[in-house]
């Protein structure tokens, strides 16, 4: 079913907020900062400051990870009401690595609208000022804090030739690189902490030299690291094995098969036959 945005006020805001720097919002987040209903936030202390140095007075309402499940019922409700809804997380682009999504979910299983606007986020910044390659890049969000996970997870995406953005914790930034360099080898990395506040600052090098230099290191933290620059050997592997390993990863065939075609150095055409000859 298709959203024609604005064809209705009613529906599901998501707004983003700075993330360090209080004048890195846009025009119209205050706007509909103002124009909301009801707001939700992840809390309400640091949404209320925000609020207060705009002089903007709303009706806050917590959603965070444990109450989802309550909230988005009464979304509906005010959604059904006529009401327009709010949903801001403490710092960014709401949804990324923060609550929100089961919110989401019920208000478009329910028909309403969802209207995500532009604006401030943590990875861009860090992406566009890291020197590691911005045209393809994966990004992937908090690690599992659990080693043995951690290292699944590394493993999981050691072959992407695409750079990979994290989001970690401070007190767990030592650990998850030298993970990484034992499952990725001493690859290239950038790693920002505190982006647009008065203590920003930029890591980059191998992971061994970023290591040498983050000895207590604190603050909010984007961690950047370059894909795989090796040529990969797929000579093991079927067309059929190597196109599904895409599509498992969620390409579609067409993408898949162009792929298949370039790693292999194999006409389009040829990888095309062999895929539709042999698929069940």
């Amino acid at each position: 079913m298709s959203q024609k945005s604005y064809k209705s006020e009613v529906g599901l805001y998501l707004i983003p907020t700075p993330i360090g720097n209080l004048d890195d919002i846009t025009v119209r987040a205050l706007k509909l900062l103002n124009e909301v209903d009801v707001l939700l936030c992840e809390d309400t202390r640091v949404t209320g400051s925000l609020l207060k140095k705009y002089d903007i007075k709303n009706k806050l309402v917590s959603c965070y990870e444990y109450n989802e499940d309550k909230v988005k019922i009464d979304v509906i409700k005010l959604l059904s009401e006529g009401k327009k809804v709010g949903l801001v997380t403490d710092q960014g682009t709401p949804i990324i690595s923060d609550p929100g999504f089961k919110v989401v979910e019920e208000v478009i299983k329910n028909d309403f609208h969802v209207i995500g606007l532009p604006g401030a986020t943590a990875f861009v910044p860090a992406l566009i000022s890291s020197g590691l390659p911005p045209s393809k890049f994966l990004f992937y969000g908090f690690l599992n804090t659990k080693k043995s996970k951690q290292k699944e997870e590394l493993n999981s995406l050691k072959d992407i030739s695409y750079t990979i953005i994290f989001y970690e914790a401070p007190h767990r930034i030592v650990d998850t690189l030298n993970n990484m360099k034992e499952v990725f080898g001493n690859r290239r990395i950038c790693l920002t902490r505190e982006i647009s506040k008065l203590y920003e600052e930029i890591y980059r090098g191998t992971i061994e030299d970023v290591l040498l230099e983050i000895d207590n290191i604190k603050g909010e933290l984007v961690l950047l690291v370059e894909g795989n620059t090796e040529k990969i050997d797929y000579s093991h592997m079927t067309i059929l094995e190597h196109i599904n390993l895409y599509l498992e990863d969620g390409m579609s065939e067409k993408e898949a098969i162009k792929l298949v075609a370039k790693e292999r150095g194999v006409a389009k055409s040829i990888i095309y036959n062999e895929y539709h000859t042999n698929k069940k």
